[in-house]
């Protein structure tokens, strides 16, 4: 195949599932609108709080995700053993999970004050077919089954808004906002399971042995942990604006972070076309340096947007209301753009199995917190935040290049062994 075909069809699957993504995260995004201004500021918070929650329970969706998909992309003739084993582990690490949400929603109720026990025990409810979408969309990733992903992502999204909507024009209150969701989810698992019941027939049966529960279930716990990092990373700063700024300022520092969580899911897409190839030791350079291209342009370009028709940013931040922070959103553009490159060299990282690398994540979440001490308004938190960020993007780039050279060298061994 030729480089400009290859580029062709990185563009048309790209395309496909940027696409898909776009309506997932705006049907998602819809559907808080409608909560919020259904619910109102009561039920709404205690409904954000069971969303934030899902969102780290959410880790081990992502960790069987790029647990499979790794796995098939670099060794393809093995999928139909990876499939048999990674799902045997989703569903087992999918019903242990809801089961400790079970258990523990008591607790979830009381530290969330949410005052409901059954919107608590819907978190359980929610985790198991969450947790099972991960190992379903692993295997078509990693098989680059691009259309039947898609579908899955876009069954992820558009349920929910259109359930949700609904349930709550009935009844709103926080338990109806989170049935909604745990509903919706049970949709991209049956667009899951369909496409992987049409695909087994025609695959080998064969199996090396290499693709054992056990090894899987190791693989995607360190997986988790460095995606669990990056997110502790990435959403720490807003802790530290409650607890080192006052109401106002992290008020404002709340609303840059919208444009900030924008412009880190605008390239979602890279991410996600790119881990196969990231986890080939023949493709993993061009990858990389593709992608870390993609998402850089697309950084520079929100950047000058944000700076540019800074007017109409405002609007998606949340209005007149932080008009004081319009002629700095350009530096939130900044942030966000930083993070989507680490986002996508912490994926690498995930593709190289590198262990060592996660520490950098931690450590840049302790220089976070120490660094930011001293800060008392939402500017300076952003600048520090973005310094802090960006060295650990540095740090992870040039691990990342070291890690490149390394896997070069294996593959020509290889080579001339063959």
């Amino acid at each position: 195949m030729t480089e400009g075909s290859t580029r062709g069809d990185w563009t048309r699957n790209g395309g496909v599932i940027a696409v898909a993504m776009a309506v997932m995260n705006v049907t998602t995004y819809g559907y808080t609108m409608v909560a919020a201004r259904l619910l109102g500021p009561g039920s709404y918070g205690a409904f954000a709080a069971v969303m934030g929650l899902l969102l780290v329970i959410g880790v081990l969706q992502l960790g069987l995700q790029t647990t499979g998909a790794r796995r098939i992309a670099a060794q393809p003739e093995s999928v139909a053993e990876v499939e048999r084993a990674l799902m045997r582990v989703t569903y087992g690490a999918a019903a242990v999970l809801a089961l400790v949400c079970l258990l523990l929603s008591p607790l979830v109720d009381r530290l969330l004050h949410l005052g409901s026990l059954p919107t608590a025990v819907l978190v359980a409810f929610t985790a198991l077919p969450m947790t099972v979408m991960g190992g379903q969309a692993g295997v078509l990733q990693g098989e680059r089954r691009w259309r039947a992903l898609a579908a899955l992502y876009l069954a992820a999204g558009v349920p929910r808004l259109l359930l949700g909507g609904a349930l709550l024009a009935w009844r709103p209150t926080e338990t109806m906002a989170v049935l909604a969701v745990t509903v919706a989810f049970v949709a991209p698992v049956v667009v899951g399971w369909w496409a992987l019941r049409r695909s087994a027939p025609g695959r080998s049966q064969a199996a090396t042995g290499l693709h054992d529960e056990r090894s899987i279930l190791a693989e995607t716990f360190r997986n988790s942990h460095a995606l669990l990092a990056f997110f502790a990373l990435s959403n720490a700063d807003v802790i530290i604006a409650r607890d080192v700024l006052g109401g106002h300022e992290s008020g404002l520092y709340a609303g840059g972070l919208i444009l900030v969580k924008a412009v880190l899911f605008l390239p979602q897409f890279v991410v996600v076309v790119a881990f196969p190839s990231m986890s080939d030791g023949r493709s993993r350079g061009r990858a990389l340096a593709g992608s870390v291209g993609v998402v850089l342009v697309l950084g520079v370009v929100s950047t000058l947007g944000a700076l540019v028709l800074s007017g109409l940013a405002l609007v998606f931040v949340g209005g007149p209301e932080y008009a004081e922070i319009q002629d700095r959103l350009w530096l939130f553009a900044i942030l966000g753009t930083v993070l989507s490159v680490v986002q996508l060299l912490v994926y690498s990282v995930v593709a190289r199995q590198s262990r060592r690398s996660v520490y950098l994540l931690w450590g840049g979440l302790v220089a976070l917190v120490l660094a930011t001490r001293a800060v008392d308004d939402a500017t300076s938190l952003a600048l520090v935040v973005v310094a802090v960020d960006a060295v650990v993007m540095l740090a992870l780039l040039a691990t990342s290049v070291h890690g490149l050279r390394g896997s070069r060298t294996v593959v020509r061994e290889d080579a001339r062994v063959g």
